[in-house]
């Protein structure tokens, strides 16, 4: 069973706050990942690189990206969300995202 972490209570308050039927898509693909595991493969997970990945959730409402890490010990954290408003990743969230997995990986103790 694998364990579903967020980077801090603003990333959680960001996904609770996803228009509904996202919020159900991702709901159902994190329950998807804490019993198989944290790569669904496409098009429901992708590698982007260096140990960060993200989580497409589509809906009528549109579409939108959660990025994440994953820990030893079966731990995936939350690290970013955003709706998706262009074809391309906007260059400010895919930064904010691998800040912030530089920080995990800083400080690994704070996820355990």
């Amino acid at each position: 069973m694998w364990q579903i972490k967020y980077f801090s209570e603003a990333v959680q308050n960001d996904v609770l706050s996803l228009p509904t039927g996202l919020k159900a898509r991702y709901f159902r693909l994190t329950d998807l990942m804490t019993e198989h595991g944290a790569n669904l493969g496409l098009p429901h997970t992708r590698a982007m690189s260096d140990g960060l990945f993200e989580l497409r959730c589509k809906s009528t409402e549109g579409i939108a990206r959660v990025f994440y890490c994953t820990l030893v010990g079966r731990r995936v954290v939350m690290l970013h969300s955003f709706v998706k408003k262009t074809q391309k990743t906007p260059p400010n969230d895919l930064a904010i995202a691998r800040k912030r997995l530089k920080e995990v990986n800083d400080d690994l103790a704070r996820f355990s």
